[in-house]
């Protein structure tokens, strides 16, 4: 058995140096020896969420079957099966979580098995509280990092267009009053919440407000449009997979359910989802377990889910495509977000948060709002919404002007252009005005020398 540290170590709470993730986290300490089984759970579990142990590989699969799990500390010597083998195949059936193994053996063949078995880190007996503590904190912090940076990354490639507004409800219309009190009162509750609108109304904005109200605020905030996903990959993107499901599938890989542990999954364009989807989520949303594509194993998942549309679904269930039970159980509280045509002066209010935060990121003088410009907002149906509007403040401070033509209906005909094309157009057109001079170009622009030397490197690249 390990050697034993001070009594004083194992007594004292979480310390800072060990990491703020360590008291939320779940551990499970594998090995036959009781008196080392003792010595870890006396550690950990004064300093971390849940601590559960196993004598013995078959004792500990059936723990991972029942509960997810953060960290599995493992011993590699036990009667029957050693740790790296047993290792080895649970990553084979769907296990995700970082292990740790312990050995008093410190040879290199063994340290190279146990890496290519899935081991993160390994730990030598005898041992102290602190190096295991060490090692604990460090799997917990790598793990955090690589979810952080896979749902931002999944983020800006799928949500990009609520960059300006993905914190804040903006406005003060009575609809807009209403959606914030209903906010309030399910933000503290586990409720499934179904947000309904037209496109660019804002389902997401309020999907992140719930979550920042709730008290998984400090865990993943993860959005999904489902319409974005194709088709064969939806579920492996949702679900995960184990090496081997599919043809390219090298790696295990954790799904999106897996990245929100903890926090709350955000199902955009839901009615997108095919049959067999609904389906598996309907089973996932009830059990809160799911089933890796190509896995032995269903995981254990803690997520509250939050799902949007534009679409009609309660027609969708008539016509036959999407499932009668998914929609009873994603509609336990219905909101439904209004269209900005009949929010008032809330697009007044928009319009000038657009104006100040994009005048500032392309460094273009700001344009100012008058009585005739607001009130043509005010009269115009806005069949884009918030994102219409956020685009026509873009495309007039790249042009230096609002539209003449809004309410007759020219800002929807010019839509088929895009933003991309009006910037270039333009810039192309003050860049020929002035004989190819760059910096003068810039100088009548109201931007950087640096940003057209970069855009014009752009399109010629292209």
């Amino acid at each position: 058995m390990g050697r034993v540290s001070r009594l004083g170590e194992e007594e004292n709470p979480a310390e800072p140096e060990f990491g703020p993730w360590l008291a939320k986290a779940s551990i499970l300490v594998v090995d036959d020896e009781p008196g080392m089984r003792n010595f870890l759970v006396r550690t950990l579990a004064p300093r971390c969420g849940r601590v559960d142990e196993a004598k013995d590989v078959r004792e500990a699969s059936a723990r991972l079957d029942a509960h997810y799990y953060d960290v599995v500390i493992l011993d590699n010597i036990m009667p029957g099966r050693n740790g790296v083998d047993w290792l080895a195949d649970q990553r084979e059936v769907g296990f995700y979580s970082d292990a740790i193994l312990m050995t008093a053996f410190a040879d290199l063949d063994t340290a190279i098995q146990a890496l290519r078995a899935g081991a993160m880190d390994f730990v030598l007996k005898p041992f102290r509280s602190n190096q295991i503590l060490n090692a604990v904190a460090r799997c917990l912090d790598r793990r955090r990092l690589q979810r952080e940076n896979y749902v931002l990354r999944h983020e800006l490639h799928a949500a990009s267009d609520h960059l300006l507004l993905r914190d804040k409800l903006i406005g003060h219309s009575p609809q807009i009053a209403e959606i914030r009190e209903m906010i309030a009162r399910v933000a503290p509750l586990p409720t499934s919440v179904l947000i309904t609108g037209e496109s660019g109304t804002g389902k997401e904005v309020t999907a992140r407000s719930i979550h920042t109200l709730s008290d998984r605020a400090d865990k993943p905030f993860v959005p999904v449009n489902c319409a974005a996903i194709p088709t064969d990959m939806i579920e492996a993107e949702l679900f995960g997979h184990v090496r081997g499901a599919f043809t390219g599938a090298d790696t295990a890989r954790d799904g999106l359910f897996m990245h929100a542990q903890g926090g709350t999954l955000f199902l955009d364009e839901i009615a997108e989802l095919p049959p067999p989807t609904q389906s598996k989520l309907l089973r996932a949303i009830e059990d809160r377990r799911v089933r890796p594509v190509g896995s032995e194993r269903e995981v254990p998942v803690d997520l509250r889910f939050i799902c949007a549309t534009n679409a009609d679904l309660e027609r969708a269930v008539e016509e036959g495509n999407f499932r009668s039970d998914l929609f009873y159980r994603i509609n336990v509280l219905h909101l439904a977000m209004p269209p900005l045509r009949e929010r008032g002066d809330d697009v007044i209010e928009l319009a000038e948060l657009f104006l100040s935060k994009l005048s500032a990121q392309l460094g273009m003088a700001r344009l100012d709002i008058t009585d005739a410009v607001a009130e043509t907002f005010r009269a115009y149906d806005w069949p884009g919404n918030v994102r219409e509007l956020r685009n026509l403040m873009e495309r007039s401070l790249i042009l230096g002007r609002f539209p003449e033509d809004l309410g007759s209906g020219g800002a929807r005909a010019s839509g088929a252009e895009t933003l991309e094309d009006v910037e270039r157009r333009h810039i192309l057109s003050v860049l020929d005005e002035t004989g190819g001079n760059r910096s003068e170009t810039a100088r009548r622009l109201g931007i950087s020398r640096k940003t057209i030397d970069r855009k014009l490197a752009a399109w010629d690249g292209a």
